[in-house]
């Protein structure tokens, strides 16, 4: 069969082929490529000479490149370009790829090479990176069984297999829930508060559907203007109502049951490893260290934030009676009321923005910035192969030579899982440059206009840029600790420092202009910007803060007593609440940064890495916010250096002192 996975790929820079590579290529190459993995891994243990470094932790990395290359592409191809033949491969995919990597961290053989390794005094002899790459690969080793007996090995496998097995399965019945719905209007009244564009992309919807009238969906580009927009408050509960069901219908989707197989799984494997909880596992290697820690930054932000939230509530809520009719603030109209607020308290009409911020004008001033910063540059590659029509390649050049590609996919379609990321194809060791994606769901072009993007879609496309930086920047010996190989709790400090320059006069002059007079967004709206930073964060931040609880609930050792996920979730976070969930919704059922993604037991990362944030980016303040000394001390102490040394070592040489946890206190305005 000729099958493109099996070899490496004769392209432009070993990009992937998507157009030659079928579904039916997959089990077949994963499965060859497994067993010449396999094979080279026999070759390193049954090595007659003393293990040292170069024969046996390099020898490890350079095994199985085919096989990492090829899970990669599946596993990516089915979050951004799924079907049900992808979906049904990914599951057969999954049982094998665990096992597969079971098979090396139960390895004695290989274990007893890397320990010899560990324990004798060669230490001296290796540099900052090896000495880390030999420490994470000797930790992963025995927090993955290779101190486990034989029986409680097989046990270990079993419990992988089932794990990775169930969160495909909840990330496919959140989708289908997701794309099963929509909401048809046909009365034109209904729409009454819907900007032009947004209407217009809901008849275009419906046309595509062959529909009279309006289609709205649970797709953010869709779901979020009409929460935000729409006056029909009748509908806005219809369509939130069905937004918050996703994962928890009597349906097959319905995912209840897979979560509380997810963490007793996690906490049965956890116990099996010698730890108290999943949480206790997972934290022993981020920057928080613990549950206690973790808890202890939790409590400490909530007591500084909640009378901030209750009075920024009790302001939203006294402004609905008065000005809306609404005498009880219900889930459905918070979205609603706050742009309301927000429009008469700062005179900001997010509409108003749209025109400046143009999805094609933004990315090209994003480029702007970060050849200042970094001296990047951005060229069309027409050559390499997209995996959709809609994705673009490009080639990224760093002082006149290529660096890395970056592919970018900006809007929702049918197989494409919500929300936005970054991920990578191909990644960063001293042989090979990375190839990086960056996948989101923003508003789509309409016959009328062209993609116009919220403000809060131009921070989310910094977001996910600044970690497509991370990879594309990366400059270490060894893809295991390249780009964001790193500490979950420090992987979103590349990202979340990005968004700041959203905020900056100078950044936004270069590329927020009037998509059709080219106009620079004038000065009071940028004044209106940065004051709508400050607005309504103590809610904004309870609101991550109850993820964060929630995530660390199902995860201490706890957990096995959970027997109803709506009931659990309620208890969790009610006290951070200011509105009632229906009996009907949960929000857990969809949650998949934690039980399909990696973030289980990490959620708080996100607060904790915005407290790096803040304090880093004061500095950028105190020396200019394009400063070329600041951005090459972060990029040489942060950006390039991966996992190479532990995350606080890298951070301090970069800011010269530990973050100031009130930094993030400062900037919210709630200081």
């Amino acid at each position: 069969m000729n099958n493109p996975l099996l070899t490496s790929f004769k392209t432009p820079f070993e990009s992937a082929p998507f157009h030659q590579i079928k579904a039916h290529h997959f089990i077949p190459a994963i499965k060859s490529t497994i067993a010449i993995a396999l094979e080279e891994i026999e070759a390193v243990t049954h090595q007659k000479e003393t293990p040292t470094f170069k024969n046996t932790l390099e020898a490890l990395e350079n095994c199985g490149t085919l096989i990492g290359r090829n899970s990669s592409l599946l596993f990516n191809i089915n979050s951004a370009e799924t079907n049900e033949e992808f979906q049904k491969i990914a599951q057969d995919a999954a049982p094998l790829l665990t096992r597969f990597q079971n098979d090396i961290r139960l390895n004695k053989k290989l274990f007893k090479r890397i320990n010899f390794l560990y324990e004798n005094d060669i230490k001296e002899s290796l540099s900052r990176e090896q000495l880390t790459l030999l420490e994470k690969e000797y930790k992963s080793f025995v927090r993955n069984g290779a101190l486990l007996n034989d029986d409680e090995k097989e046990k270990l496998r079993v419990i992988d297999s089932k794990l990775a097995q169930l969160s495909l399965s909840f990330g496919e019945h959140v989708l289908a829930d997701t794309q099963a719905y929509y909401l048809h209007i046909e009365n034109k009244l209904d729409l009454r508060g819907l900007p032009d564009n947004v209407i217009e992309m809901a008849r275009n919807m419906a046309e595509e559907k062959k529909k009279k009238g309006w289609l709205f969906t649970l797709d953010y580009p869709s779901y979020v203007p009409f929460m935000s927009y729409a006056e029909n408050r009748a509908l806005r509960k219809k369509l939130n109502g069905a937004f918050s069901k996703r994962g928890f219908q009597k349906n097959e989707n319905n995912n209840s049951a897979i979560i509380l197989k997810i963490i007793k799984l996690r906490q049965t494997r956890a116990k099996l490893l010698g730890y108290k909880s999943h949480a206790a596992f997972v934290l022993e290697e981020r920057m928080a260290q613990s549950e206690k820690n973790v808890k202890s930054f939790l409590d400490d932000l909530s007591e500084k934030v909640h009378p901030a939230a209750k009075n920024e509530w009790n302001t939203m809520a006294t402004f609905a009676k008065e000005h809306l009719d609404i005498k009880v603030l219900e889930k459905w109209d918070t979205t609603f009321v706050a742009e309301k607020l927000k429009k008469a308290t700062l005179g900001l009409d997010e509409q108003l923005l749209k025109p400046y911020f143009q999805l094609e004008k933004v990315l090209d001033g994003l480029f702007i910035i970060v050849k200042k910063l970094y001296g990047l540059s951005f060229i069309v590659n027409k050559e390499v192969d997209p995996y959709h029509d809609e994705v673009k390649v490009y080639e990224v050049h760093k002082e006149g030579k290529f660096h890395a590609l970056l592919y970018t996919d900006f809007f929702p379609r049918p197989g494409k899982r919500n929300g936005a990321w970054m991920t990578s194809y191909k990644s960063q060791n001293i042989s090979q440059r990375p190839h990086v994606s960056i996948v989101c769901n923003f508003s789509i072009p309409t016959k009328t206009q062209p993609s116009l993007l919220t403000f809060q879609e131009v921070t989310t496309l910094f977001h996910e840029f600044g970690h497509a930086l991370h990879g594309i920047l990366a400059n270490t010996n060894y893809s295991g600790l390249s780009g964001t190989s790193v500490y979950w709790d420090f992987v979103e400090l590349p990202s979340q420092i990005m968004e700041n320059w959203c905020y900056q006069p100078e950044a936004l002059a270069l590329f927020a202009k009037h998509y059709e007079t080219n106009e620079v967004i004038p000065r009071k709206f940028i004044d209106k910007i940065k004051k709508a930073a400050y607005f309504q964060q103590g809610l904004q931040t309870l609101r991550q803060l109850s993820f964060a609880y929630l995530d660390l609930s199902f995860h201490d050792k706890n957990a096995h007593l959970i027997k109803s996920v709506k009931n659990h979730e309620k208890r969790q976070i009610e006290s951070l609440k200011f509105t009632e969930d229906p009996s009907d919704s949960c929000m857990s059922t969809a949650f998949s940064h934690i039980f399909q993604g990696g973030y289980a037991a990490g959620y708080y990362s996100y607060k904790w890495a915005e407290v790096l944030d803040a304090d880093a980016f004061e500095l950028f303040l105190e020396k200019g916010i394009f400063d070329k000394n600041t951005a090459k001390s972060f990029l040489e102490n942060v950006l390039s250096k991966g996992g190479t040394e532990h995350p606080m070592t890298l951070y301090k040489r970069f800011r010269g002192k530990k973050p100031d946890p009130l930094a993030l206190i400062r900037r919210a305005g709630l200081a």
